[in-house]
């Protein structure tokens, strides 16, 4: 009887809720500012119907020098990507986005999903997905920043892009100028390439694997999600997780092997003062268990950061653009893909980078940007010896359309 009255109780809410909610404008404004819903935050969607097209483009020159040894200079078209969206009545809509990068050398679809709102707060995602690890892996559109390069932690520790097939629930929670959003997804996980790859270390992107669209490499979801805080005024943080079984531990309902798991823990923050100073960056940590046997090359914890600052100096009339605008901006970024000491000798492990990457962008509308930028790296080996130094001159444009 009670269990009866509490589930009518539940499906008496959630129908009320959902009439309840008036959005509007601002509100609705204000829903579409949080960082998870960047995915739909596209420029320039041309409309057929209910359907809209858009995309963005992305190229950069790169001349390398490598403890005095240079390459190129060489042009790289790094991306052409294509968006569908699409409103399926009132309440569903869908997203897709599909990536040509280095040309035509990878294809991949890097969305497919369909949301369906039951209220503000309670939403619906099922397709293949962004798993919400940290903030860049969600929101990764080139022309959205001002380097040209995606940052280390973001795209070494973490393994933006990552996409996999799953479902889940979002939303978000208005309070005068603040705001609350989640996210909770379950996916098909990452693969053994994690500790058995060609990079000679751990490496969380290599565990991304062929088939992940169409089957798991084990009976265990991964689970992902994030939690965000936001003041309208001043800026976003958030907390972020993902934990996966990612080798292959049972063929056939037989365990052979012993189950092996990742996890990424990640922190991320953005926030913006008088209009011409923007603070935003990740930190991540990850946990790996490592097969038995491996060597001290193949970590079980990594660490990384990166803080990017950007001051727009001045904003002209130039050319007819009446909202071009000229930044100097500065990042500053450290990886540790392996922490902690050798066994016997107490000494350090090494395989870390610290870069510092000063550049400017000129952005003659907000959708599009030009930048060039300097990247400074220091490389550390496993042992800890001496670091190589890289320097790359970098330019680059790309532009929503």
């Amino acid at each position: 009887m009670r269990h009866a009255l509490l589930w009518s109780l539940v499906f008496w809410a959630i129908p009320s809720l959902a009439l309840a909610e008036t959005p509007s404008e601002e509100s609705e404004e204000k829903a579409s500012s949080f960082n998870a819903e960047s995915v739909y935050d596209k420029p320039f969607l041309m409309g057929v119907e209910s359907a809209s097209l858009g995309g963005y483009v992305e190229g950069s020159m790169n001349y390398m020098r490598e403890d005095g040894v240079a390459e190129g200079p060489a042009f790289e078209l790094r991306r052409f990507n294509l968006f569908v969206h699409a409103s399926i009545g009132t309440r569903m809509r869908l997203m897709s986005e599909l990536e040509f990068e280095h040309g035509t050398e990878e294809i991949a679809l890097e969305i497919a999903q369909i949301d369906y709102k039951i209220f503000r707060g309670l939403q619906f995602r099922f397709g293949i997905l962004l798993p919400p690890i940290g903030a860049f892996n969600q929101n990764h559109d080139a022309p959205a920043w001002e380097f040209v390069d995606r940052p280390l932690v973001s795209t070494t520790i973490f393994p933006a892009t990552l996409s996999e097939p799953g479902a889940g629930l979002f939303g978000q929670f208005l309070f005068g100028d603040m705001g609350l959003s989640y996210q909770v997804y379950a996916t098909n996980g990452l693969g053994p390439g994690i500790t058995s790859n060609n990079t000679g270390r751990t490496s969380i992107p290599a565990g991304k694997r062929e088939g992940i669209f169409e089957f798991d490499n084990n009976p265990s979801l991964a689970v992902s999600g994030r939690l965000a805080l936001r003041h309208f005024d001043v800026g976003e943080l958030g907390l972020s997780g993902y934990w996966s079984q990612y080798n292959t531990y049972e063929v056939e309902g037989l365990q052979t092997d012993q189950k092996r798991s990742v996890t990424m823990l990640g922190l991320d923050y953005q926030t913006s003062f008088s209009e011409v100073f923007e603070a935003r960056g990740e930190v991540g940590y990850a946990i790996i268990e490592k097969p038995e046997g491996a060597g001290p090359e193949i970590g079980s914890r990594q660490f990384g950061a990166h803080l990017d600052l950007i001051n727009t100096v001045w904003r002209p009339t130039l050319f007819k653009h009446q909202e071009a605008e000229f930044n100097i901006n500065l990042r500053a970024e450290y990886v540790d893909y392996n922490i902690g000491e050798f066994t016997g000798t107490g000494q350090k492990r090494g395989d870390e980078v610290i870069a510092l990457v000063p550049g400017i962008s000129f952005r003659p509308v907000s959708e599009a940007v030009i930048r060039a930028n300097y990247r400074r790296e220091w490389h550390f080996d496993l042992q800890r010896n001496a670091p190589a130094h890289r320097g790359v001159f970098q330019l680059g444009v790309a532009t929503y359309f």
